[in-house]
């Protein structure tokens, strides 16, 4: 097997890992009874595991290890961690095992970006292979849609046909304690995906540090990764990218209680097996934006790229605040989601391999994942939680309009932001990060 299908492969199993789990831990949290302080310790531990894993991680992978050795020790690890969450409904076992994955598991989103731009002749390639991150996200969100099926109910109507099974099934979705049951079951294929790809790693094709040793004097990978915003361009990037991550987590923190909310209490009322699935439609376009990134980069250029994926998400949340009885018109604006991360966060990752040190990748891409999975989501998961509960909800009922005015509210800065400052240079970009 030739690099190109394998390092696909990577990126499917890399991304079923974090699409397994995600999407229902919101709601799940709250079910096992933690409070909302453990709450947000569990779903701060994948933030900070990417503050940290720029120190540790990255460092290990540029400078010291052939980077697949270090993917597949990360997954051996957080694969069992991951797995263990699915046994244990006490907070203090769940949040350590959450915390081992996720120290394990974040800095191997950027280890696999350096192993994918190590192995492509053409970093504009690289949208074609992300895309198996997005099919493995896919990949994960739809059997779920059956696991969390109340099959007793579905059995004793004995439904005639095949599509009526189907559709009967579809319609009687798991409930209150059986639902959190079944729900371990997505940590359960979490785990087990990452101990596939603990294995799967170590036929990954050879990608050795460009640079395996430190001389003495020498900065370290992520110190030099971080000189690199003295570079205005850079800086200016690096800012968007954390207004950009917040505002792509508070959709993630929102979605799912917006569509699973009764149109009574100002939601869409969409049944909890479903929700899942309608927020994965964005993933299935994003498998036809990463399909056309190379040629969109070539014809609109990194910013204005950039731009049209920032707005995405400003449309996205103008749709959910202006249109809130309108299902179809919520489900039909997933499809943005495609655009909000190809054109913006795949865009970033290509970019930065194209204008830093090669010698320094896997740190570089860390000085980034930093914004979009660490701070980012850090200060997303800890002001989405009050903005809802807090600010916009009274006597039960949640103000959504108002809510979701904010985060487009930001996403429109954000772009004006990018489009005034970021000026990147047109010549040889590597040299001239060297040369500036």
């Amino acid at each position: 097997m030739n690099a190109r299908p394998r390092l696909f492969i990577m990126m499917v199993l890399e991304f079923f890992i974090w699409g397994a789990w995600l999407p229902l831990i919101f709601g799940y949290l709250p079910s096992l009874g933690f409070s909302p302080t453990q709450q947000s310790l569990i779903l701060n531990a994948f933030p900070i595991a990417s503050i940290v894993g720029m120190f540790f991680s990255n460092q290990w992978a540029d400078r010291s290890a052939n980077p697949e050795r270090v993917l597949a020790l990360s997954h051996l690890i957080g694969g069992l961690a991951i797995l263990g969450c699915g046994f244990t409904r006490d907070f203090t076992p769940f949040f350590v095992l959450m915390l081992v994955h996720c120290l394990l598991y974040v800095p191997t989103i950027s280890i696999t970006n350096s192993i994918a731009f190590a192995n492509l002749s053409k970093a504009e390639d690289f949208g074609m292979v992300r895309m198996g991150g997005t099919v493995g996200w896919v990949l994960a969100a739809w059997p779920f849609v059956f696991v969390f099926v109340n099959w007793d109910a579905v059995n004793a109507l004995h439904p005639v046909g095949f599509i009526n099974w189907i559709g009967t099934a579809l319609a009687n979705p798991l409930v209150g304690d059986a639902a959190k049951a079944a729900t371990r079951w997505t940590y359960i294929a979490s785990g087990a995906a990452s101990l596939a790809l603990a294995a799967f790693s170590l036929a990954l094709p050879k990608s050795t540090a460009a640079k395996t040793t430190k001389k003495a004097g020498e900065p370290s990978a992520w110190a030099t990764a971080f000189g690199l915003l003295k570079h205005p361009y850079l800086l200016v990037l690096w800012l968007v990218t954390f207004v950009d991550a917040f505002v792509h987590n508070s959709y993630f923190n929102w979605t799912g209680t917006f569509l699973g909310t009764p149109v009574s209490a100002g939601g869409v009322g969409i049944a909890s097996n479903w929700i899942t699935p309608v927020m994965s439609i964005g993933q299935v376009t994003e498998i036809l934006t990463m399909t056309i990134l190379g040629a969109t980069l070539k014809k609109l250029g990194w910013r204005t790229t950039m731009i049209v994926g920032i707005l995405g998400h400003a449309a996205r949340f103008a749709v959910y605040a202006l249109f809130p009885t309108s299902p179809g018109m919520i489900i039909l604006i997933q499809a943005l989601h495609g655009v909000c991360y190809a054109f913006f966060f795949a865009t970033v990752y290509i970019f930065i391999d194209a204008y830093c040190p090669k010698d320094i990748r896997s740190s570089a891409q860390g000085l980034f994942n930093l914004q979009i999975l660490g701070i980012g989501v850090l200060a997303a998961n800890s002001i989405c939680p009050w903005l809802i509960q807090s600010v916009y909800t009274t006597g039960g009922i949640t103000d959504f309009r108002g809510l979701f005015l904010v985060p487009m509210a930001a996403a429109s800065l954000a772009a004006i932001g990018l489009a005034l400052f970021f000026r990147p240079p047109q010549h040889g970009p590597t040299d001239a990060v060297k040369a500036a």
